[in-house]
């Protein structure tokens, strides 16, 4: 029986339109590749080109196997692609946040519990990691509400509540608290991968100029600038307090937010990080 490489031999032979182009992007000699096409044919038990002095082309036997050609090295190629996505799934705990400060302790607190797994994570839309968590694309999700559905164990984990960082020179720098549209159509530095939080801005604060910075660089950012941007309770307790900083808790409603861990109830995995609370 033919093998594998044979069939991608033919389909690169029939998109590059000559032996010697194909031989080339093979990395074979015009030769040696002529002699697997003869093999081919022989292992099939029909003719597949019309050979002319100087080229060949494919007949009408030819183009058909090219199109069974290109359907069995998909399904090949989909066989490989599945088994290896099964088996890192096996090794694998994947983990989705609607935002960043959440995964600051849960993927190490996996990581700890299963230092032989891999932990993924990433920042999602709530609705995206619902639906995943159904689904099976992840195996823990954090969410900004209760998730409620059969065979879903959902754990408040903990509360967020953002604040503005003004530098002491701001004009609203000395205000007990404020609300977001107080600072709406200024120029502010924003950490980017915010998850849910960035659609809060977006939708309270239509006319700010965000500067978007990655982490890296954004708390140098922060203490060389005299822009406003944003800290809250859990960055602080992270990171400590910015020098030359004023942080001023905002009133809105949707910035006080309580973040519940979302998982399948019968991921024992990911239940082991939560062993004395309830759903």
């Amino acid at each position: 029986m033919f093998e594998l490489y044979q069939l991608e031999q033919l389909l690169t032979v029939a998109d590059c339109g000559t032996l010697s182009g194909a031989a080339e992007q093979l990395h074979l000699s015009q030769s040696a590749l002529s002699r697997s096409m003869q093999r081919l044919e022989n292992e099939i038990q029909v003719p597949l080109f019309i050979r002319h002095k100087n080229r060949i082309e494919l007949n009408e036997n030819g183009q058909l196997a090219v199109e069974y050609a290109r359907k069995v090295m998909d399904q090949a190629r989909g066989m490989v692609n599945g088994i290896r996505d099964h088996d890192r799934k096996r090794h694998t705990i994947f983990v989705g946040s609607c935002a960043p400060a959440p995964l600051w302790e849960i993927t190490p607190s996996l990581s700890d519990l299963y230092p032989d797994l891999t932990i993924s994570s990433e920042v999602r839309d709530s609705q995206v990691l619902s639906q995943g968590l159904l689904d099976g694309t992840y195996h823990l999700v954090v969410l900004p509400y209760r998730f409620e559905e059969a065979g879903i164990s959902c754990v408040k984990y903990k509360e967020e509540h953002l604040f503005f960082s003004l530098p002491p020179a701001h004009p609203l720098s000395g205000s007990s608290t404020l609300d977001l549209k107080d600072l709406s159509g200024e120029t502010m530095l924003l950490r980017s991968h915010l998850g849910f939080w960035q659609n809060i801005l977006d939708e309270k604060m239509p006319d700010t100029h965000f500067i978007t910075q990655e982490d890296t660089v954004f708390n140098e950012l922060v203490k060389a600038s005299a822009l406003p941007s944003f800290s809250s309770d859990l960055v602080i307790q992270r990171e400590g307090n910015v020098p030359n900083r004023i942080n001023i808790p905002i009133r809105d409603e949707e910035v006080h937010v309580t973040y519940y861990c979302c998982y399948l109830k019968k991921t024992q995995a990911v239940a082991k990080l939560f062993p004395s609370k309830g759903a």
